[in-house]
């Protein structure tokens, strides 16, 4: 049988029998899967192939007995679905006879009892069995579960999206950098992560905008020019300039560009080199973003900020919310009243604006322009923006809650056989993005610092990530993707069109083609869970789990016939589920931003 329309997104919550077009009698002898009706009509019904829609089957199981057993429950918005670590426990557990008992009135085990055999009596489902004080084991039939191969070779690249975040409008601001030298590691770390976040995010439904902060305002660009013209002129630095070999390369390119630039007068001179020195800097950080398959829909200047007028808009807003107080002839906002360790100051006595100013102007622009959402990636040392930020929000009149959210990274250390190195070649004693590149590669970069959880410090051994072996997780991954393009490419070259073939998904009954199901069955959970928890590296860890589950059924189940041998059942459904764990690991990698080569 088909498919739930929902294969390729993510299952409805459904809020109780009141919204069941049921409850759905189980006629004698015939299994049926309770309370789920296809779109096209009450008569049809769905094996479940995925943990969401076997949570579907679970949740119509318990409207089902509440209606016809008169028991005293509110079937539950979400159920609990797990994979058992041990696998002869069936290919799922529900907890939710013993969450449920209490309320029920009645003992876990005996709620679990009559779970089970409504359940049983599902398509789909070969048995539900109770274990220890009221989980249910759950094991699918071969057909059912073979059933998701089709289903993700149909669904494309929609499987594994889902609309839990469907209508919120996101905005995740993950580089906030200066326009006076190169993108540093701690820049890359959220060049990767913050890149990934948005793909996960608009995975689950959401719509996002992807945001670079210009810090092109204030001291340090003065600081920026004045260090070029220096260096234009042969002229030592400022110790307090900007230091390291691009100074000397922007001074040069500059001068070649606009010889007469030398001949102006000192103050006119230190604003065009300011000016020529920030357009060729923001260019290179834009050009090695794209390279490192970042792109953002929008580069915001902090300069544009305060021209557009937007900082007096902002500062009108809060006024208007009574958080706003004169002190000692500055400006303060009151952010104590929210969390802030210190009331901040927005305008100083001698009329300046603070860079905190822009922050809270900053925030109040972005809900302007519509976002529901504002996520923020900073590094290690801005943990006192978290509340300060929230703090903010909540000024404005907000939730802080939920309009804005602060995520803090840690640092990352490069290694070479035990040794901390520094590979910059013209941006002084920092590593950059482009000399990070230049050393491993975009995938291998890119998915190193997305594997780990990005609030933990992290060391990178470049040993390890340019190796071509296993032990290399992007190489492991990547080299699973390509394998399965190998079989398919072979089975092209054999004349089977598999594709055209008959598909009988009860031949995939090896216990290793079970494994690899469940694992593909997982994915839509994965992305889900990364997106509510911003922790892409779930996906990361997930597609080595898949790669592990594909190797290993590749290695126990023959996936194409032999010499004379004939073209059976088995190897059609077999090269249906070498195309779905293609499909998985391509979606999978694509949400990280690497590449998914054919060929290894």
């Amino acid at each position: 049988m088909p498919l739930l329309p929902m294969i390729g997104g993510s299952v409805g919550h459904l809020k109780g029998p009141a919204e069941w077009t049921g409850p759905f009698a189980v006629p004698r002898g015939e299994r049926v899967l309770l309370g789920v009706v296809r779109q096209c009509g009450a008569d049809r019904y769905a094996h479940p192939v995925t943990p969401e829609e076997l949570a579907v089957v679970v949740r119509g199981a318990l409207a089902e007995l509440a209606a016809r057993d008169d028991l005293a429950i509110a079937v539950p918005d979400e159920v609990h679905i797990e994979r058992p670590r041990n696998r002869d426990h069936g290919d799922y557990a529900t907890n939710v006879a013993l969450t449920l008992a209490k309320q029920a009135g009645v003992p876990p085990r005996d709620l679990a009892t009559a779970l089970a055999a409504a359940l049983t009596a599902c398509a789909g489902i070969e048995s539900a069995e109770i274990a220890g004080p009221g989980f249910v084991n759950i094991r699918l039939d071969s057909a059912a579960q073979g059933e998701l191969a089709r289903g993700i070779v149909t669904a494309g690249a929609a499987y594994g999206t889902g609309t839990a975040l469907s209508g919120r409008t996101v905005n995740v601001e993950f580089i906030s950098a200066n326009p006076t030298g190169p993108l540093h590691l701690g820049h890359t770390r959220w060049a990767a992560v913050g890149d990934a976040i948005a793909r996960v995010l608009a995975a689950a439904g959401a719509s996002v905008s992807k945001e670079f902060y210009i810090n092109d305002r204030g001291v340090q660009m003065d600081k920026f020019g004045a260090s070029v013209m220096a260096a234009a002129h042969g002229h030592p630095i400022p110790e307090d300039g900007y230091h390291g070999g691009y100074i000397l390369d922007l001074a040069a390119e500059i001068t070649a560009a606009e010889p007469g630039i030398l001949e102006l007068p000192e103050d006119e001179q230190m604003i065009a080199f300011r000016e020529a020195a920030y357009g060729l800097q923001l260019r290179q950080q834009q050009s090695v973003l794209r390279i490192f398959h970042t792109e953002f829909d929008v580069w915001y200047s902090e300069r544009s900020l305060h021209d557009s007028g937007a900082v007096v808009r902002g500062l009108d807003k809060l006024r208007g919310q009574g958080h706003v107080f004169e002190l000692d002839g500055a400006t303060w906002l009151r952010t104590t009243d929210f969390g802030d360790d210190k009331d901040r100051v927005l305008i100083k006595a001698d009329g300046e604006y603070t860079y905190f100013a822009s922050d809270t102007a900053y925030y109040v622009d972005k809900r302007d322009r519509g976002f529901d959402l504002c996520v923020y990636l900073l590094g290690a040392d801005h943990h006192g923006y978290v509340n300060r930020l929230r703090a903010v929000a909540a000024c404005a009149g907000d939730d802080m809650d939920d309009n804005v959210e602060v995520l803090i990274g840690q640092l990352v250390k490069i290694v070479r056989g035990g040794e901390e190195v520094k590979l910059s070649k013209r941006a002084g004693n920092i590593v950059t993005l482009e000399d990070l590149v230049e050393e491993v590669g975009v995938d291998a970069a890119r998915y190193s610092l997305i594997r780990y959880p990005a609030d933990s410090p992290l060391t990178l051994d470049l040993e390890v990530i340019t190796q071509r072996t296993s032990d290399n997780p992007v190489f492991y991954v990547q080299y699973a993707h390509a394998r399965v393009c190998s079989v398919l490419r072979n089975a092209e070259e054999l004349g089977i069109d598999w594709r055209a073939a008959e598909f009988d998904p009860s031949a995939l009954s090896h216990v290793r083609e079970g494994e690899l199901l469940g694992a593909l069955g997982e994915f839509p959970r994965i992305v889900a869970g990364a997106a509510e928890l911003r922790e892409p590296h779930r996906v990361a860890r997930y597609l080595e789990d898949t790669a592990t589950a594909y190797h290993r059924f590749y290695d126990a189940c023959r996936v194409l016939p032999r010499g004379d041998e004939q073209l059976e059942p088995e190897h059609i459904a077999r090269l249906w589920l070498c195309a779905a764990t293609r499909q998985v690991i391509f979606n999978g990698l694509t949400m990280l931003g690497v590449s998914a080569p054919e060929r290894m």
